[in-house]
């Protein structure tokens, strides 16, 4: 009898347990966020990864009603706040501001990374996309790509091409590839020493971000001769897209995405994705990012993993036909 007892109470602690932890399943999902939540960006303040993360984090923290903070962790070319966040509590208090730099062009680069950007992180929602433009100096007898193309073949000597960056040197050889065109890239440390490397008539041609971009047109002493996205950018109206001029090859779409580390609780990845997406949404908002020259975007965790996916397929692919180098 007394043995009937102790199994009878034992069954009954079983089914208690395992009632409290279904229990927990939908109290987590009802009760996150339960304190502040903060998102890393690997850049500095004050630019546009930066801007993009505050212009987000304030309007998440009236939908979730608790405080977002944006903390800047900036090192190594943004790889120390992408570590740090890979590292963080899976717990959806810690998102991170990923840029396309950090989470595919970095880890193509450098295979002895200290963070995985498939493994270690779950994606939320893709936030804001934005092309590249291509510049050319005015004095240049060039005012379209196919003349740029000619003028290439016909003067190989001459033909170089620029950038600060990963993404710059990617989108060149992407196009020397598609364009079956040479020519050396030149590294340089920041944007404004390739928009003045233009200027002088030091550089051929360069791949830039749509702000520096606009700032190196305003006097007239470059030309932009097409943008990357798949339609006019707003920004630079009257710029030709890529396959506008027939090279569908050259559409390259860069993006900001937010993501969470690995094994954070799909509740708490589910409502950050609706969240944000809302606010991605608003009416202001394409205004507001337009400041920045970026545009609004959304999807679901699922959209930014397939992103991620297919465009360190794609970079990746690119790196060994043009034989870039890594960083060992």
């Amino acid at each position: 009898m007394e043995h009937k007892q102790i199994n009878r109470r034992h069954g009954m602690a079983l089914v208690a347990a395992a009632g409290a932890a279904l229990a927990g399943l939908p109290a987590f999902a009802q009760d996150f966020p339960a304190k502040p939540v903060r998102i890393i960006v690997g850049q500095a303040a004050g630019g546009g990864m930066d801007t993009l993360a505050r212009l987000i984090g304030n309007r998440l923290a009236d939908a979730l009603k608790q405080p977002v903070v944006v903390e800047n962790k900036v090192g190594a070319g943004g790889i120390i706040g992408t570590d740090f966040v890979a590292k963080s509590p899976a717990d959806g208090y810690t998102l991170l501001m990923g840029p396309i730099g950090n989470m595919v062009f970095t880890p193509i680069l450098t295979p002895r990374l200290r963070y995985d950007a498939q493994k270690d992180f779950t994606p939320v929602a893709l936030v804001a996309t934005f092309p590249l433009v291509m510049l050319v100096n005015s004095k240049l007898p060039i005012k379209t790509v196919p003349e740029l193309v000619a003028y290439v073949k016909a003067n190989p000597a001459k033909a170089n091409y620029g950038g600060s960056g990963p993404a710059f040197q990617f989108a060149s050889e992407q196009f020397k590839i598609k364009t079956q065109t040479g020519g050396e890239f030149i590294q340089y440390k920041s944007m404004s020493e390739t928009i003045t490397a233009l200027i002088s008539g030091d550089l051929l041609t360069a791949f830039v971000d749509p702000g520096p971009a606009a700032l190196g047109l305003a006097d007239g002493r470059l030309r932009a001769i097409a943008v990357t996205s798949p339609t006019p950018f707003a920004a630079l109206p009257g710029v030709p897209t890529m396959s506008s001029v027939g090279l569908p090859e050259l559409q390259m779409q860069f993006w900001a995405g937010l993501f969470v580390p690995a094994g954070t609780p799909a509740a708490a990845v589910k409502r950050l994705e609706t969240e944000i997406n809302g606010i991605t949404s608003q009416p202001d908002m394409a205004q507001r990012m337009a400041g920045i020259h970026v545009q609004p975007a959304s999807g679901n965790s699922q959209d930014l993993t397939t992103l991620l996916n297919d465009d360190l397929g794609k970079w990746r692919q690119v790196a060994r036909i043009a034989n870039i180098k890594t960083n060992e």
